[in-house]
């Protein structure tokens, strides 16, 4: 009996809990919402969703149902959610709004999720905001949406009715890009850099700038970057990446990539480097390629030539090899290849990840390999480093380990 009576207690707790968060309207529909926001002379949110996306959940189990959020959006918007997917399991209200999700995806171009749309109190689209955050960057976001010099729309028309502007050109390029709108993002780098002139563009800030338009091989900015290598690496602020690694990566996402992505078996990598290379002399694409092909053999669990690629993205010198992908390469090939030339590899990497570190985690892929190679002498006092720098959250798993390697036992 007390039990339930506790639960009855707790009921209007849980109720009151939950009103903390954003009201998002119900059994309604985009012309009554209208009618809604003009009436109480509010703007329009509308979460954009599906049920496979994982920051769209995040947002609607984490951020959403905070009482600083809900306080927020509450006093200012008409909130709606709207399901942009169709599955088996749809209620009859999501499946209501069917036609409008199709509608919202075409009038609004919203192809990627989260995408959020804030409309004023007429109903009229002013900003769009794609991907979350924590609630005081997300609040910080919508606050843009309410004010007309930040509205992401009312950029556009300025864009549009201000050609000769470059500050509106440069503003106009990094809103649409974080807006995912590479249409007019890339017609406002190219009218921005018109505008100063290509004398005016070799400056770290402008670079910079270049670097975020810099999304496919055709874009003003490539192009640009590909004609000024050696200026631009000087002005680069990461000394880490150069010109030709940003400009392979590039290439590299637009023509191999989709290629991985797709499963398709066989890639010619030989063939792909000679044709990009013929297609756009001067850039190097080894280690770009490398690190695609060292990925692309890793799913394929082709060992012999994963080894292979690592050992060639390695040898590129490339700064961009941190321990910690040394150390996940080496994990893969301890947990899956018994071949002798393939853990030698695999030991190789992890002796430099090791080099001027000491994490437990790195020294126990270390000893790991060692052991697996019959090294049992020395691979038992790898691991009793690991299980001496560890955490003592920690200790007992490595422990558990180096008690295997005495006894003899396999420990993959």
């Amino acid at each position: 009996m007390k039990q339930f009576l506790f639960t009855l207690l707790m009921i209007p707790f849980l109720a009151f809990a939950q009103d903390k968060g954003i009201t998002f309207e119900h059994h309604s529909t985009w012309d009554k919402i209208k009618a809604k926001a003009k009436a109480e002379n509010k703007y329009i949110f509308v979460d954009c969703f599906t049920t496979w996306c994982g920051p769209c959940k995040y947002m609607s189990s984490t951020i959403f149902p905070q009482e600083e959020v809900g306080n927020f959006f509450n006093a200012n918007f008409v909130n709606l959610k709207l399901q942009m997917d169709e599955t088996k399991d749809d209620n009859d209200e999501v499946k209501s709004w069917y036609n409008e999700a199709k509608r919202f995806a075409i009038d609004y171009a919203v192809r990627a999720y989260p995408t959020f749309l804030i409309f004023n109190p007429q109903g009229e689209l002013v900003h769009r905001i794609i991907g979350g955050g924590e609630a005081n960057v997300f609040i910080a976001k919508a606050k843009e949406g309410l004010n007309p010099e930040t509205q992401y729309v009312t950029l556009v028309k300025k864009f549009e009715q201000e050609p000769s502007n470059a500050a509106v050109a440069k503003n106009m390029a990094k809103a649409a890009l974080s807006a995912y709108d590479q249409e007019t993002a890339q017609r406002a780098i190219a009218k921005y850099m018109t505008l100063v002139g290509p004398d005016s563009l070799l400056t770290t800030d402008n670079i910079q700038f270049l670097l975020q338009g810099a999304t496919s091989s055709s874009s003003p900015a490539f192009l640009f970057i590909k004609n000024n290598k050696e200026k631009v690496d000087v002005l680069l602020t990461n000394k880490g990446v150069g010109a030709n690694e940003i400009l392979s990566n590039v290439l590299n996402n637009e023509f191999v990539i989709p290629k991985i992505r797709s499963n398709q078996k066989d890639i010619d990598f030989v063939a792909i480097k000679n044709q990009i290379e013929k297609e756009h002399p001067g850039i190097d694409m080894t280690t770009a390629l490398a690190r695609s092909k060292s990925q692309y053999y890793l799913v394929q669990k082709n060992w012999p030539a994963f080894k292979d690629a690592v050992n060639e993205f390695v040898n590129s010198k490339s700064k961009n090899i941190s321990p910690a992908i040394l150390n996940d390469f080496a994990w893969a090939v301890f947990e899956n290849c018994d071949d002798a030339s393939c853990l030698q590899a695999a030991l190789n990497w992890s002796k430099t990840s090791l080099e001027n570190n000491n994490n437990p985690a790195f020294i126990d892929t270390y000893a790991n390999l060692l052991y697996k190679s019959g090294d049992k002498e020395n691979a038992i006092k790898w691991q009793e480093k690991a299980v001496e720098r560890a955490l003592e959250s920690e200790k007992g798993a490595y422990t558990a380990t180096l008690d295997k390697m005495k006894r003899g036992e396999q420990t993959w």
